[in-house]
């Protein structure tokens, strides 16, 4: 092999690998300098519970997402959180004392946010990685979700009607709002029922149509199709603890996945969340 043909091939290699960063710092996607930030980690130093925000319209122009809204103040955007860890409460509590967060990894279509969960005494109790993966539709995007739970000591996840992965959209009294499951229940109908999907749709200031963000439960969770929370202010989140306690002894693991489906419209796009159910199987 002649050096023009080595240097040409490896040229090839580097500019096409797909390149990973570790960092400390909050993480986006896409984070090309030529494209809007579609999804963005929340910042880490000052809330070492991970979270997103802010989550954008497929446009990159509208910001879906809240934190700390007035209502709920420990609400941080898109988020995981579970009310009862050996009856530690990591849903109403975000910041250092409850978590610790170590790392991010991320590309240009993926991120990785790497923390543990600490008992009263500031020891680790569960490590938690979320592995977030972006996918750009025609006119919507699909963000899916790996969590990763491991035991770090005998770890309880107590039985409660919420916890688990969360989202908060902003809204306020007099914004219009609505949401659907798989089954077909509309708004609080909703509330506390097993469904595959939520579609949750609301007006966001300056987009012409509603903004919709579904969210998916995977067919290889455990105790699926989940319960869901919906509360009076349209956060909605599957309840992963709603039928009972949950156990991950230390040195185990449990893993559950969800997608959502990000995009605009006045109409639910039912066959949308279907489709992309389908391709979200087994």
């Amino acid at each position: 092999m002649t050096q023009a043909t080595f240097l040409s091939l490896l040229l090839t290699c580097i500019c096409t690998a797909e390149i990973t960063v570790t960092s400390k710092e909050p993480a986006r996607i896409p984070h090309a300098s030529d494209m809007p930030v579609i999804v963005q980690q929340g910042d880490s130093k000052a809330h070492a519970r991970p979270y997103i925000h802010p989550l954008r319209s497929p446009d990159g122009e509208h910001v879906l997402t809240q934190f700390s809204p007035g209502h709920h103040k420990h609400q941080t955007g898109l988020y995981w959180g579970q009310t009862r860890i050996n009856k530690r409460d990591f849903f109403h509590n975000y910041k250092a004392d409850y978590w610790k967060h170590l790392e991010n990894h991320q590309s240009s279509d993926a991120m990785v946010f790497h923390c543990e969960l600490l008992d009263g005494k500031g020891s680790p109790m569960l490590g938690d990685r979320q592995e977030w993966h972006y996918t750009a539709g025609k006119d919507h995007y699909i963000l899916d979700l790996t969590w990763t739970g491991t035991g770090l000591q005998d770890v309880t996840i107590g039985k409660y009607a919420y916890g688990g992965l969360f989202l908060r959209m902003p809204w306020k009294r007099g914004t219009k709002a609505s949401c659907i499951n798989s089954e077909g229940h509309k708004n609080q109908q909703g509330e506390g029922k097993s469904a595959k999907w939520v579609d949750l749709a609301m007006q966001i200031e300056g987009m012409k149509e509603m903004a919709h963000v579904a969210m998916i439960d995977h067919p290889e969770n455990p105790g699926y199709p989940t319960l869901w929370r919906i509360d009076g202010q349209f956060g909605v989140g599957p309840a992963l603890a709603r039928r009972g306690d949950i156990q991950i002894p230390k040195g185990k693991s449990i893993t559950y996945r969800y997608r959502l489906v990000v995009y605009e419209g006045n109409n639910f796009r039912t066959p949308l969340i279907e489709q992309a159910m389908k391709s979200f199987g087994p």
